[in-house]
């Protein structure tokens, strides 16, 4: 599961990590509350051509006839990905890879209470997801959605939840994106337990409108 995430990079960096020409219409960073239906930085990549575009957190089947007309989709689970009539066509033609700094999970206490951890690399290096896209067509015209793919968790994020984005090391990158041929079901897993770091925040990042980097300090 993931739903909230963070990115701090500059625009002018995320271009120049992930090899991608920047559109003109991407998303304000830094931003420490990123959630569901909002603009999130990702890489496509066409012919080997790669872009850093903006895309809606929130992938929208191409029958929905309003972005509200089913489930909000922002996560994909690896195990059925491949069978879903929603992602079945963009697991195999549309993967993208969203850029992020970290993300946010919760546990619950005896009282009921949601307590969130900050989730990111030990290596401080972007936290590339796996992702998938879908362009939708409605009313509101021409829109690209995406979703994060998910996997079971390794042991040390279990604690927190029982599943968690699928991270990508910058060498996995063109694989997924489909630049180095088939192959990409493989990166569908778990990332090491060594390469992850967490830590308990204060409750303000439960609030969709709280905003600023103290919602990632340690508490």
């Amino acid at each position: 599961m993931c739903g909230r995430i963070t990115n701090t990079l500059p625009t002018d960096a995320m271009a120049q990590l992930f090899a991608a020409a920047p559109n003109n219409d991407l998303p304000d960073v830094p931003n420490y509350n990123i959630c569901p239906t909002d603009s999130v930085h990702t890489v496509t990549s066409n012919e080997g051509s790669r872009r850093l575009e903006p895309m809606r957190w929130g992938f929208i089947p191409t029958w929905y006839k309003t972005p509200n007309d089913g489930p909000l989709l922002i996560n994909a689970r690896a195990e059925t990905i491949a069978e879903k009539p929603a992602f079945k066509d963009a697991c195999r033609t549309r993967r993208c890879v969203i850029v992020a700094t970290g993300f946010y999970e919760w546990t619950k206490d005896a009282d009921g209470g949601r307590n969130p951890w900050y989730i990111s690399r030990c290596d401080s290096a972007p936290v590339a997801f796996a992702a998938i896209w879908q362009p939708w067509g409605g009313a509101d015209g021409k829109l690209r959605t995406c979703a994060i793919v998910t996997t079971a968790s390794n042991a040390s994020i279990s604690e927190i939840h029982h599943r968690m984005p699928v991270i990508l090391d910058p060498d996995q990158i063109a694989l997924w994106l489909g630049e180095k041929g088939k192959g990409a079901a493989t990166l569908m897993r778990a990332a090491p337990e060594k390469i992850i770091k967490f830590h308990r925040v204060k409750r303000e990042v439960n609030s969709r409108a709280a905003l600023g980097p103290q919602l990632q300090f340690p508490c």
